[in-house]
């Protein structure tokens, strides 16, 4: 058993307790990662020519269809746990104590950036197409707002103390309670701190996807589509290797925490979108070429 000294540990998921209302960490860092992407966006559609106010219209649809989508997605994989006995919680509303159904309760944690995406897609597909926008180019506007808010928003598993890795004993380890940990690793008490490594990996992102996007403009080189392409080849390497440290995985065919006789969910669609976003950019190169042949006669 790991006895040293832990480095890091959550102070709890409450930010402030007012008696009647609560504010958690977790929906405290979803809302600052809107503001600070909305920002952010409203500027990169202007420098592409689109009108930043599209980025306001859609924000509502966008983050409710991207919730929904996580949320879905995380129950659809982990249905025992809000099936049964477990189907029901209790909260505390105005010093009132009511059952509702526990999928409902996503301020206790259980969301899937993954199920996020496809839900965010859909909004944005139908958005654009509403709206006759081009929809390689608003994608790319909104991307960077997109892998930072997935950078900040995975400090709320460290609030929640969730989403951590096997147990390690290196100089950053994360101090775990024993009711939120597995319990084949019960008498474990360090773990590794997979959301920062996240967390850091996505802000990296982040810095090249914005340093990219204001090259595009300065050298007049815009490809639409490839912000996109490259977030889904940088985001999908980071994280297929941080899944594999994870003792949480989403399982097909397996059983957590290693998935015994099966595949992590995250690690085969990081590998899909990570080939998707090659070919991506496979593409836009081709038809880059193609376009210079024929300008060159």
């Amino acid at each position: 058993m790991l006895t040293s000294q832990a480095f890091i540990q959550s102070p709890g998921d409450v930010f402030l307790n007012l008696g009647f209302f609560t504010i958690r960490w977790y929906g405290l860092l979803i809302s600052f990662s809107v503001i600070i992407g909305l920002f952010i966006s409203k500027r990169l559609a202007k420098s592409r020519n689109i009108n930043p106010q599209y980025i306001s219209d859609i924000l509502p649809s966008l983050i409710i269809s991207s919730i929904f989508g996580a949320r879905i997605y995380y129950v659809i994989f982990e249905w025992s746990k809000y099936s049964g006995d477990n189907f029901f919680t209790s909260i505390n509303l105005f010093n009132n104590v009511i059952q509702i159904p526990s999928f409902l309760a996503i301020w206790e944690g259980g969301i899937a950036i993954h199920g996020g995406l496809i839900g965010g897609f859909l909004s944005v597909l139908f958005f654009c197409k509403s709206k006759n926008i081009h929809i390689k180019t608003f994608i790319d506007v909104l991307i960077p707002s997109i892998i930072l808010g997935q950078s900040i928003g995975r400090w709320g598993n460290f609030f929640n103390n969730e989403a951590f890795g096997i147990p390690t004993d290196l100089p950053w380890k994360l101090f775990i309670p024993i009711q939120n940990r597995p319990f084949e690793f019960i008498n474990f008490q360090f773990f590794h701190p997979t959301f920062i490594y996240e967390s850091i990996w996505n802000f990296l992102i982040f810095l090249l996807l914005i340093t990219i996007f204001y090259k595009q403009n300065k050298n007049n080189s815009v490809r639409p589509g490839f912000i996109s392409c490259l977030y889904l080849i940088c985001y999908s390497f980071g994280r297929f290797w941080i899944e594999g440290l994870r003792i949480d995985p989403l399982c097909i065919g397996g059983i957590p925490p290693f998935c015994d006789g099966g595949l992590r969910m995250a690690q085969f669609i990081s590998i899909f979108l990570f080939s998707t976003g090659l070919i991506g950019i496979f593409f836009l190169r081709l038809k880059s070429y193609k376009g210079k042949t024929r300008s060159n006669g």
